[in-house]
């Protein structure tokens, strides 16, 4: 459990593909202050000096003392190294990350891969509170995942488990940003609905879509959603193929892991039920008898600050395990 801090806070830092969110958290889990900038562009040393810039401006916005950091990283991790061993969307490949962030910022540091932070969020405090087995997909530029298996949060024999979004579910597939083909995150992401978008700009050229790609704004996925939401029908249609391909994936995770719930978080979860009920109608026709049955499929109680709380709840569980 969150160990009792008082007027105590800790800094919650979510780095994503293409952005990076910092935030003061209290013993509540409430954000206090918020900082978000783009994480796309720059170098290994450039990314940690604007981290550092963000954390200090966080340390100086909190309310009390800062107990700690926690970050959550959208990498793989080798927890015998302390290195980062890939990164598909950051250029910190090869960074003993921890190691340096805790000499720059001069307080306790912990890291962890940032689907992993996420499912301690929603496991402990969220949508998957008092689940035995549960998985988490953080859908945004790519996605994320983590895994509670029997209880315990699973991290795999090196620390990087549950890179669900490198999955193969397409050999002849499109090569995704890591180099590999057919990845899960290639068709299921939030890239993936703007590039559904922008096919549906193509395909229907009296759209909302197509209307703005003609002014000259770019089709990303989160203009696709609120096109969707307002009930533009080529971005509905979008939303729901990205939503069945999530829901394909699904099927495999169902089938293998048997969880009670799937919660999905990350940047995408704004589409809401026009992506999941097309992933829970697949789910349920397609999973092996009474597995997809059996599973819910559920958005992130936290929504998209799941990032942000679950790297403070890894900070803050820190000094309640030492």
């Amino acid at each position: 459990m969150v160990a009792a801090v008082a007027a105590n806070c800790v800094i919650g830092v979510d780095i994503g593909g293409t952005k990076m969110a910092v935030g003061v958290v209290d013993e509540s889990l409430g954000v206090l202050h918020r900082i978000q900038q783009a994480s796309d562009g720059e170098d290994a040393t450039e990314l940690l000096d604007r981290l550092t810039a963000m954390v200090d401006e966080a340390i100086e916005a909190a309310p009390g003392e800062v107990l700690g950091v926690g970050f959550g990283v959208a990498g793989i991790l080798d927890a015998k190294t302390g290195m980062i061993a890939a990164s598909p969307h950051l250029p910190l490949v090869g960074v003993p990350f921890e190691a340096l962030m805790g000499e720059r910022l001069g307080v306790p540091v912990a890291v962890d891969n940032d689907g992993n932070t996420s499912m301690l969020a929603e496991w402990l405090h969220g949508a998957a509170k008092g689940a035995s087995d549960a998985v988490m997909l953080t859908v945004g530029t790519g996605i994320g995942g983590g895994i509670v298996a029997n209880g315990e949060l699973v991290r795999g024999s090196s620390g990087g488990g549950a890179e669900f979004g490198h999955m193969v579910v397409d050999q002849d597939g499109e090569r995704c940003s890591c180099g590999g083909v057919g990845h899960y995150e290639w068709y299921a992401s939030g890239d993936a609905i703007g590039r559904a978008g922008q096919l549906a700009a193509v395909e229907h050229p009296d759209s909302a879509l197509a209307e703005a790609a003609a002014a000259g704004r770019e089709i990303t996925g989160s203009l696709v959603t609120e096109f969707g939401h307002d009930g533009d029908a080529a971005s509905v249609e979008a939303i729901v193929k990205v939503g069945q391909r999530l829901g394909q994936g699904m099927v495999s995770i169902a089938n293998i892991f048997n969880p009670q719930l799937i919660v999905v978080g990350g940047g995408a979860i704004a589409a809401g039920d026009l992506l999941l009920d097309p992933a829970r109608e697949i789910v349920e026709r397609e999973a092996l008898a009474s597995l997809g049955t059996n599973v819910s499929v559920v958005p992130a109680q936290f929504g998209a600050d799941a990032g942000v709380i679950g790297a403070a709840v890894l900070a803050l569980e820190q000094p309640a395990a030492a």
